[in-house]
């Protein structure tokens, strides 16, 4: 069954969810948004990708700032680059390529938002995609992904997750970590400040309580 328009989740909060829940929704629930060096280098280097504008060489054709939706998975974002590969048959094979400001990461997130945007293509083209690229601006080289059943299972996992709690409407509380630091709603989030007065608070209530 289609998910709603309303419900269809930005695939850019998917990464967000993994950096931090409650960056995610005070960015796709509470709409704040503020810059940082590190958000700043991260446009910069996604509006060089759309901007250099399509491609068409003998086999191979390129598409930039492409617009995704996929009303089957609930999900709708902008592909920074799609390759198009003619293939020996004469069609033309989707291969996304999505840009990173730094370098690869030890955990899965930049390909899980590369697959959703696979999810998109495939429901928009009706054609499989088996793989696709990362392009890391820090090191200045791809890196090729397969687009398995695994990476798959886990996209729409975490797209139901950050649906659930977008529709719920609720920021989840602040939780401390390290990462902390180079979040650009650092001021606004104050999770040290936050943490301590919820902490004061039940300290209160159970010395009442006694």
């Amino acid at each position: 069954m289609p998910v709603a328009a309303e419900d269809s989740v930005a695939i850019s909060a998917l990464q967000h969810f993994a950096f931090c829940p409650r960056q995610c929704a005070l960015i796709h629930i509470e709409r704040a948004w503020e810059e940082n060096t590190l958000t700043s280098q991260g446009r910069v280097l996604h509006d060089r990708a759309h901007e250099a504008g399509g491609e068409t060489r003998r086999d191979l054709r390129i598409a930039r700032a492409l617009s995704l939706q996929s009303a089957a998975h609930g999900l709708h974002g902008v592909a920074d680059v799609v390759e198009f590969h003619r293939q020996p048959d004469g069609a033309w094979q989707p291969f996304p390529v999505e840009y990173k400001r730094g370098r690869p990461k030890f955990t899965p997130i930049d390909a899980v938002q590369l697959c959703a945007q696979a999810l998109c293509l495939e429901e928009m083209l009706a054609v499989r995609i088996i793989a696709g690229a990362l392009f890391y601006g820090e090191t200045r080289r791809r890196q090729d992904v397969t687009l398995d059943d695994e990476l798959r299972a886990e996209t729409l996992r975490l797209t139901a997750a950050v649906r659930a709690m977008i529709v719920s409407g609720t920021t989840p509380a602040p939780v401390y970590a390290k990462h902390c630091h180079s979040c650009s709603l650092l001021a606004r989030c104050q999770p040290r400040a936050v943490a301590r007065s919820a902490s004061a608070y039940l300290a209160r209530l159970i010395t009442a309580a006694d």
